[in-house]
């Protein structure tokens, strides 16, 4: 199983360059936050993000991504899209939505990667709690993340934190490990049982994503290939961040 091959270790020096694609994801993130309001359209903040990582004189990891090539820079999936939504002028958001936004950045050939979900203007306070619950899942799992801890303690802090939060956890989508590719070995799944899966070791790199839902997690993809949304249409909120394990515990690479 994917989740018990061993992530890649990095050198410092390494983890320093994957530090400096961290804080493009950070601006890009902080830039596109302050710009969610209803009447935005998903395409405009996709030029926010572009914008930046031309600035930084970064490149897009989504861009292009795989096939058929993922038209972005961002992801943007409202309401009940979980993730990979693509961004459109023809996508507005209104008063009581809420938006996932992911996106990554390459500098010198090295990746970052992050997400976040915002609330667009006044949403009701259950999907206040469904962000919060999936921030708090993303925190656990980071303090999860020290040398000798295992993928499947990482998982387990997402699930019993959703769990105890009222929230349910997708299942088949998973964060990753990252480095001088997007998408690495191992997978790092939102659930799991402690003690199993590959150990983590100083120098692992990994983005972890809790996705997690109000209501019921079956999912279904759209006929874009790309954009996956919840079956029963309960909608989703999805946290990420790409955190070095060093001797001192983990550090997360995806802040300002």
């Amino acid at each position: 199983m994917l989740f018990s091959r061993t992530a890649a270790v990095r050198t410092p020096e390494q983890i320093a360059v994957m530090r400096r694609a961290g804080r493009v994801v950070a601006e890009m993130h902080d830039k596109i936050r302050a710009a969610i309001r209803p009447g935005v359209t998903t395409g405009e903040l996709d030029r926010i993000g572009r914008e930046v990582i031309a600035s930084r004189g970064a490149t897009s990891n989504f861009l292009g991504y795989s096939s058929p090539p993922f038209p972005g820079v961002i992801c943007a999936s409202p309401n009940e899209m979980v993730v990979h939504g693509i961004p459109s002028d023809d996508l507005v958001l209104h008063e009581g939505d809420i938006i996932s936004i992911d996106c990554g950045a390459i500098v010198d050939g090295w990746h970052g990667d992050a997400a976040f979900t915002a609330p667009v203007g006044t949403v009701r306070p259950e999907l206040l709690k469904l962000i919060e619950v999936t921030e708090a899942s993303l925190t656990a799992a980071v303090a999860a993340m020290v040398a000798g801890a295992r993928i499947g303690d990482i998982g387990h802090a997402v699930e019993t934190t959703a769990y105890a939060g009222g929230m349910s956890v997708v299942e088949g989508y998973t964060g990753h490990a990252i480095g001088q590719a997007m998408h690495e070995p191992p997978n790092v799944p939102n659930q799991g049982d402690p003690g199993t899966g590959a150990k983590l070791r100083v120098g692992n790199v990994l983005a972890v994503e809790p996705m997690l839902v109000l209501g019921d997690p079956e999912t279904a993809l759209l006929d874009d290939d790309w954009s996956v949304v919840t079956a029963s249409g309960d909608w989703a909120a999805h946290a990420e961040h790409t955190i070095a394990i060093t001797e001192h515990g983990p550090e997360i690479l995806t802040l300002p």
